[in-house]
């Protein structure tokens, strides 16, 4: 005699069959991320030969060129997986940062570690804070997570951290600052960002992401790697994408609480990071001269902007990044955009701005030619 008790469990797993699949629900009301149009997208829409990208805030003057010769120098076997534990490459970083390799941990760029922050700490029972203007993956993977999203207005494009502090509380695990901000390029300094982090509790962590600090200039800016020792609820986020020019090479790092990296390291994947990245990242910290070059012409660019900027009566940020976010007088982001795209320049739109990549002085001149028609 069949079990009866089994045939109704098959009964009801073939009633099931015609159920559709779901996934969580709060995946439901987010979209992919989507990379601006691409240059190949741009030049046929619009017919063009040429096109300046100015929209991702890459390093307009490419990377170190010793990084070709050391790739085909070092890189013996493409079959082969490569170091998991990123050890040539934590060993050069904590030398770099006079760190312990123990408070170290590398990903995919910084878009993969802050994922790997909020897999590992977030939940629905816990809520997050960040500005209400900064980098979009903070909120589109605490959503995936189920956290409750707390968002304080900036205050002058600049993070209000008292108001930050007020909506911390016992349910809050994770508070995000973006410093430099992006996409205003506005920054918290030494005394506003201490006077902080004295006040958030323990249990707390503070995620500092400063993917652009190497173009940061300003004298009052925060040195933060030894807040790593001094608070035990902070970690540093840093990137070789931006002005180490890597940006496709996918490498960042975390600085931490050794304790808090060996539970991060739980949920990275095995080689998150590959072997070309490891050898381009190397090279690019021998090669400060690149760096410091790519910082001075930023900085130059910069001034461009805001000479154009002041004698137009255009409203804007003062930038610690390489980018600019401003606005223009009687055209919505959406035109300007438009109209630059279709001359050959991608920038950013914002609801209610434009962020431009600071490029090459020929480059910047063209932008605001271009501009200068629109007014």
């Amino acid at each position: 005699m069949k079990d009866k008790k089994n045939i109704h469990t098959k009964s009801n797993f073939r009633k099931g069959r015609n159920r559709m699949m779901v996934v969580k629900k709060q995946v439901l009301t987010l979209q992919a991320y989507t990379p601006g149009r691409t240059v190949d997208e741009v030049k046929k829409m619009y017919g063009l030969d040429q096109i300046v990208k100015l929209a991702s805030n890459e390093n307009p003057f490419g990377s170190s060129p010793k990084i070709r010769d050391a790739i085909y120098n070092q890189l013996e076997d493409y079959a082969i997986y490569p170091d998991g534990a990123a050890r040539k490459l934590k060993e050069r970083v904590a030398e770099h940062l006079q760190v312990p390799e123990e408070q170290l941990i590398f990903s995919a760029g910084l878009d993969e570690l802050i994922q790997m922050l909020s897999r590992s700490i977030l939940d629905a029972d816990s809520n997050t804070v960040m500005a209400d203007e900064t980098f979009s993956q903070y909120k589109h993977h605490a959503v995936i997570e189920g956290a409750e999203i707390r968002e304080v207005p900036l205050k002058n494009g600049v993070h209000d951290l008292d108001a930050m502090l007020d909506q911390i509380d016992s349910n809050t695990k994770i508070v995000w600052i973006c410093n430099p901000n992006n996409p205003t390029g506005t920054y918290v300094n030494k005394l506003t960002l201490e006077a902080f982090l004295d006040q958030v509790p323990n249990h707390v962590l503070v995620v500092l992401d400063e993917a652009y600090y190497e173009y940061v200039t300003a004298e009052d800016y925060p040195q933060t790697i030894p807040y790593v020792d001094k608070y035990d609820n902070v970690i540093v986020l840093r990137t070789f994408s931006k002005a180490y020019g890597l940006a496709s090479f996918r490498i960042g790092y975390g600085v931490g609480k050794p304790e808090l990296i060996s539970h991060l390291d739980i949920g990275r994947l095995p080689f998150n990071t590959s072997s070309l990245a490891h050898i381009a990242a190397i090279t690019a910290l021998d090669d400060q001269e690149f760096v410091e070059n790519s910082v001075k012409k930023n900085a130059e660019g910069l001034e461009l902007f805001y000479q154009f900027f002041n004698e137009n009566n255009i409203s804007y940020f003062p930038s610690e990044g390489n980018f600019v976010y401003f606005q223009l007088p009687h055209h919505t982001s959406q035109e300007a955009f438009e109209h630059l795209m279709k001359q050959g320049y991608i920038i950013r739109a914002f609801p209610k701005a434009l962020r431009v990549t600071v490029g090459s002085q020929e480059q910047n001149e063209g932008v605001i030619r271009l501009l200068k028609e629109m007014l």
